[in-house]
């Protein structure tokens, strides 16, 4: 399998390890900074688990050619090593413009290949970006029954304010969309066109997402009822 270290004329993305542990503090700061721009209840980082990640091999890091943080990924194991999950996509926002986001995703899923050729790699999402970047890497979209039920990976949704959506509907959907790449069962030769089905697709996810919140007001609605008169 090919290298994960590649070099742009402006970036060099590889695989971090002891010697970017002074970008920990760092990445954090940004970690934070998004959730609070994107409104989402993202799991809250430390520079401590950052560096373990990059201890055990398990990140990807881009780097200016000057030396500036530019943006980092991480894999993360489920279910005994079965599933993988590329998290913590983060990158630094004077760079946002250069497709960055992109390369380092394919770069933390050779990384994920590289380290469990086996596992099922996974997601969940609502960014059509971020569908888009996965699909071009031969992931599906798929229903949560086919993603991890490790009840560690699904904690870390406790922190998003659509947590409830999630719980009422028994962990079976959501506003996020779930998607997959499993290499025992689809031989990936070709990209998913999402792009293709593109209007269609995002359609969809805005009547879903209509469709749960429209429930789930509804819901409280009544509760708030029975509770007034209680």
């Amino acid at each position: 399998m090919a290298s994960t270290r590649t070099a742009t004329s402006e970036f060099i993305i590889r695989p971090a390890d002891a010697s970017h542990f002074q970008y920990a503090e760092e990445i954090c700061v940004h970690y934070e900074e998004s959730a609070k721009q994107r409104g989402t209840g993202i799991a809250k980082r430390t520079p401590e688990y950052v560096i373990e990640k990059m201890r055990e091999g398990k990140a990807i890091i881009a780097l200016h050619r000057d030396g500036r943080f530019a943006g980092f990924s991480y894999i993360e194991t489920w279910s005994h090593g079965n599933y993988v999950a590329n998290s913590g996509l983060i990158v630094n926002p004077e760079f946002r413009m250069n497709k960055l986001g992109s390369q380092i995703k394919k770069a933390i899923f050779e990384l994920s290949r590289q380290k469990y050729p086996r596992a099922k790699i996974f997601g969940i999402t609502t960014s059509m970006a971020v569908l888009k970047m996965n699909s071009d890497l031969g992931y599906r979209p798929v229903v949560f029954s086919e993603l991890t039920q490790d009840d560690e990976f699904w904690k870390g949704c406790t922190s998003c304010p659509n947590f409830d959506i999630l719980t009422r509907n028994n962990r079976k959907m959501c506003l996020c969309t779930g998607m997959l790449y499993d290499p025992a069962k689809y031989e990936y030769k070709k990209p998913f066109d999402i792009r293709a089905q593109l209007s269609k697709f995002e359609r969809w996810l805005r009547m879903k997402q209509f469709v749960l919140l429209k429930k789930f007001r509804s819901d409280n609605s009544g509760n708030n009822s029975v509770s007034s008169n209680q």
